[in-house]
């Protein structure tokens, strides 16, 4: 087994991530100093564990000693924050290690990036409806909401709350291809014909929109992957940073400029 040398980088990330109470440690000193005893409760190990791991980490000046505490030094506050941001962006990749394939790449960086202000949404055996529902807290709260996609398997479901918040005076703009069009005017031909006539919705049809949905809710932004072999939604990535709405718009802005009215009476027959 190869072993890392204790001075090098790696050997102190190594070290940090073997013994599971190491960073909780670490960081717990970066808010306040603590005595040995609250560190033994705070993590669950033992006085001679906790002892040891303090050694460490005064060795790497990432802590001192103040009276009978301990307080990290400025050089561990950056290791502790540096660490949580690591475990942070693992964490978030593992959510995303199934689906990533059915999502751009633009999305998959500022996902990870920004994992701390965004939401990943994933559905998984015993709840596969888990991105529909996130989608429907979001359109609930909406003014405004714009959509730009291949299928509208998240709206379907919603299809009653779309209605009736298109009703009480929220905005939408919807950009798909005829064919998803074509499907929603012909299976519910009522529905439609209630939004369409209050004026709230301007529904515009493209041929070649991207492979994926994204979702606007007044401030925040949200995609999804779609995945034709499930006709289902797999995932729901939603946040609102600058970067991924800069993004967004930008895709949003190209395709509907592109796009055209739907002629509801026309697509249908």
């Amino acid at each position: 087994m190869k072993h890392h040398r204790r001075n090098s980088p790696i050997g102190d990330i190594a070290y940090l991530t073997r013994s599971e109470h190491r960073v909780p440690t670490l960081v717990a000193l970066t808010e306040r100093p603590r005595s040995r005893s609250e560190l033994c409760e705070l993590t669950g190990v033992s006085s001679s564990t906790i002892r040891r791991t303090l050694d460490q980490f005064e060795d790497r000046s990432w802590i001192q000693k103040e009276g009978y505490q301990f307080a990290a030094t400025s050089l561990g506050e950056k290791i502790a924050s540096g660490m949580e941001d690591l475990i942070e962006r693992v964490e978030t990749e593992r959510t995303l290690r199934d689906v990533w394939h059915w999502l751009p790449d633009d999305v998959i960086e500022f996902t990870i990036e920004t994992s701390s202000e965004t939401t990943v949404t994933v559905a998984d055996h015993d709840a596969p409806y888990r991105p529909i529902g996130r989608f429907r807290s979001l359109l609930q709260k909406a003014d405004r909401f714009r959509f730009l996609g291949v299928d509208l398997a998240l709206l379907e479901p919603c299809r009653e709350e779309f209605r009736q918040r298109i009703l009480d005076g929220m905005q939408a703009e919807i950009v798909n291809p005829p064919n998803a069009a074509r499907y929603i005017l012909s299976t519910y031909p009522e529905l439609c014909a209630d939004i369409l006539e209050s004026g709230n919705l301007n529904p515009l049809v493209h041929d070649d929109v991207p492979p994926y949905g994204l979702s606007f809710f007044d401030d925040r932004i949200a995609v999804n992957d779609y995945d034709p072999d499930r006709a289902g939604v797999e995932v729901l990535i939603d946040t609102d940073t600058p970067a991924a709405q800069e993004w967004a718009e930008s895709v949003y802005t190209t395709y509907k400029a592109e796009a055209r009215p739907l002629e509801h009476q026309r697509i249908i027959e």
